[in-house]
């Protein structure tokens, strides 16, 4: 089902939401009244659409009122969640005119978060907004696809990635073994190996974004340009497609302006409409440039092409939906398992291990950072402590909080269990010897039959959750709970709480605050391999730029709406945020750039490794982009991911100069001739390479600079 634009545009201009979302979106016809009590005012609101207990709201201003502020519509928010926990609410002015969509959008492993979109119907085409009305469009043949929640269970029901990563790794490493062993021109084995790696990431970048049709509409670009190659020069004659039509697109089209680049007409024509992707990836390599004569025949090609024409290539961040299908996340597993991790010392770290470390460490510090700036707002009972003890439960882990606590915030009764369970769990003798308590199965009946135990608890593990659970409950409802690292030492959900303090900051000086400590905040792993770790830090990260953005304008849309008399300079660091992010193709594209540019820092000490990460977050970038003509060039982060031995050399000049000066008894040295010019020299060159580091960062975050005017050499 395609959506009518005109029509959406109509109906969207003239207000009309219930005819939107009945005749053109597919939602069913609901209708109930909800009033919302905010700090002694009322709020109507009215459903008029649902599907599948998602439930669309209006609330629309009368007379002289305003649509509520950020912070008011936040709450009125929570209230409706107590009445239909799945639901938007769309705000309108007396007049119509205005609209701002508001939604809590839920994600596998990321907290809630709070979304709101403006619409003016005088100034806004509602491109972007329709946009999103796409994806909530639900066909006939869709109907009976979703569930009881309201969502199509493309989740839980999705194939498992390890099984399909795996099946793909297996012929990939016979790929590879194969691919290798056409290479020519290369003496060390090791550097071939290297070369393979090389390549086949490269090819593998290509066919992520050629499905996007990035590179001349083509959908199929490396295949049909092989064929064309092979058809005009002949098979295997003269030059093969490796050196005739590869390295040109890797070192000419890819790596170059169209400006620069240096090809004749036939090498235009074939190449077609190719985008400048810079990023370093596509450059003449260390290998390329040791051994000049390398070469791969045709038949290399063939055999790998219809390798990879098997699979599906998405960069999509969803899980799999088949065993055909291959994303970027795949990239790392596959060079983890691809080399020698006994020999190497490489470890695959999962996705749970990875998030646990990684938000554990980045928001107390992001939380620290803010206290400094802004105290206040950090005081026992203030505003932001008072988030876990209004609404205790939400900071409680689902698991916990399964079985104990229902989906109405109410505490299941101990009436509700077997008796035997209710003696074992106030006497301990009676639990004691008590098999079925002790390793006998919990189950809990819900009113559908479904077990609320989770799965394999006993008995005794389901009270000793219970138990904890309610202690929990009463620590966050008592106030006990004031600081960050409590958070931590209960097992708390730090995200979702740092997520909702941010968004619902009362002052612009908190705002700030985190912002800042947000967008200054260095990440380093200093054995990266191919960034498991690091990618754990930018999906840590990436919800709090999203909230910090989302926070700012709305107080920017807020004062502006206002009829308070104000200077033409508030909130100007807001507005100055806001319209970097105008000049990016979307807000998504700009977060993300922000955090592989600003906060993530990499060793490794394979050089294979370095370049698959690199490699993932331009993906992860491209990901974002839909039409080829909003693609940037690729930020250049050869400063931020490198390859290296972090357990070799000083970490700081000042480590350098103890070196020189002490022995290693500790007794001062005297320098003298060489080793002072030495010291000198090394103290010289890091100053050089501090001023081209911010030169080459401030090119990186300068929208429309170019960071390869600052490369040395040829």
């Amino acid at each position: 089902m395609t959506l009518s634009v005109p029509r959406v545009r109509h109906y969207l201009k003239n207000c009309e939401l219930e005819k939107l979302f009945i005749e053109e979106l597919g939602w069913d016809r609901y209708s109930t009244n909800l009033d919302v009590q905010i700090d002694g005012k009322t709020y109507p609101l009215r459903a008029f659409a649902e599907k599948r207990g998602v439930q669309i709201f209006i609330c629309q201003s009368h007379g002289d009122d305003k649509i509520p502020n950020y912070a008011t519509r936040r709450k009125i928010d929570k209230h409706v969640a107590k009445s239909a926990y799945e639901h938007v609410i769309i705000f309108v002015d007396s007049n119509k005119k205005t609209q701002i969509w508001q939604w809590v959008a839920r994600q596998p492993g990321q907290p809630a978060a709070y979304r709101e979109h403006s619409y003016d119907s005088q100034h806004h085409s509602g491109d972007a907004l329709i946009q999103k009305l796409n994806a909530i469009t639900i066909p006939l043949d869709q109907e009976e696809a979703l569930d009881l929640t309201g969502t199509v269970p493309k989740l839980r029901d999705a194939f498992d990635r390890d099984r399909v990563t795996k099946k793909f790794y297996d012929q990939f490493k016979r790929e590879h073994a194969a691919f290798l062993k056409f290479i020519t021109g290369i003496t060390e084995q090791g550097d071939k190996d290297w070369y393979a790696s090389l390549m086949l990431n490269r090819l593998m970048f290509v066919y992520f974004i050629q499905k996007k049709g990035f590179l001349a509409g083509d959908t199929n670009y490396l295949r049909n340009r092989l064929e064309a190659v092979q058809q005009r020069k002949g098979k295997g004659k003269f030059h093969t497609f490796y050196r005739y039509f590869l390295l040109t697109l890797f070192h000419e089209g890819s790596a170059k302006q169209p400006k620069d680049r240096k090809l004749d007409a036939d090498l235009v024509q074939l190449l077609g409409d190719v985008p400048y992707l810079n990023g370093g990836l596509f450059e003449v390599h260390q290998l390329e440039e040791t051994y000049p004569k390398i070469d791969v025949p045709d038949d290399a090609f063939n055999n790998l092409f219809a390798f990879f024409d098997q699979y599906e290539w998405t960069l999509d961040t969803r899980p799999l939906r088949n065993d055909k299908e291959i994303n970027p996340d795949v990239l790392g597993y596959i060079f983890e398992k691809y080399i020698n991790q006994k020999e190497m010392g490489a470890y695959y770290t999962k996705e749970d291990i990875t998030e646990y470390i990684s938000k554990n460490t980045i928001l107390p510090h992001l939380f620290d950072a803010a206290e400094k700036k802004c105290a206040i707002a950090f005081q026992p009972n203030s505003a932001l402590w008072r988030l876990l003890r209004d609404d205790p439960d939400r900071y409680i882990y689902p698991a916990v909080r399964q079985g104990v606590i229902d989906e109405h915030g109410e505490v299941i009764p101990e009436s509700a269990l077997p008796e035997f369970v209710q003696t074992g769990m106030h006497d301990p003798k009676a639990r004691m010897f008590h098999k079925q308590y002790n390793l006998g199965s919990a189950s809990i009946p819900d009113k559908t039959g479904n077990n609320l135990a989770l799965p394999t608890e006993t008995w005794r593990e389901y009270i000793a959750r219970r138990q904890r659970c309610l202690e929990l409950r009463k620590k966050l409802t008592g106030g006990a709970i004031q600081q960050i690292n409590d958070l931590i030492s209960y097992n708390l959900n730090i995200r979702q709480f740092a997520e909702d303090v941010i968004a619902g900051c009362e002052g612009p000086e908190l705002l700030r605050a985190f912002f800042q400590a947000i967008s200054s905040v260095t990440v380093l792993d200093p054995t990266c391999g191919s960034g498991a770790f690091l990618f754990a830090a930018l999906n840590i990260l990436k919800p709090l730029y999203e909230a910090c953005l989302e926070r700012m304008q709305a107080f920017v849309e807020d004062l502006d709406r206002s009829s308070e008399r104000h200077s033409s300079k508030k909130f100007e660091d807001f507005r100055k945020v806001l319209a970097e992010v105008e000049r990016h193709p979307n807000r998504a594209y700009f977060i993300l750039k922000s955090i592989i540019v600003n906060n993530l820092y990499g060793v490794g000490i394979m050089e294979e490794a370095v370049e698959i990460c690199k490699l993932r977050l331009f993906l992860k970038l491209v990901a974002q982009v839909d039409k080829v003509k909003h693609l940037e060039p690729l930020p250049d982060v050869d400063f931020n991911i490198r390859a290296g031995n972090t357990l070799v050399g000083f970490v700081s000049l000042a480590e350098i100069r103890r070196a020189a000066e002490q022995e290693t008894s500790g007794q001062g040295r005297l320098l003298f001739g060489e080793t002072d010019k030495a010291i000198r020299r090394i103290e010289e060159d890091a100053e050089i390479v501090e001023r081209a580091f911010q030169k080459f960062h401030e090119m990186q975050t300068e929208h429309g600079m170019d960071a390869q005017d600052l490369r040395f050499g040829p």
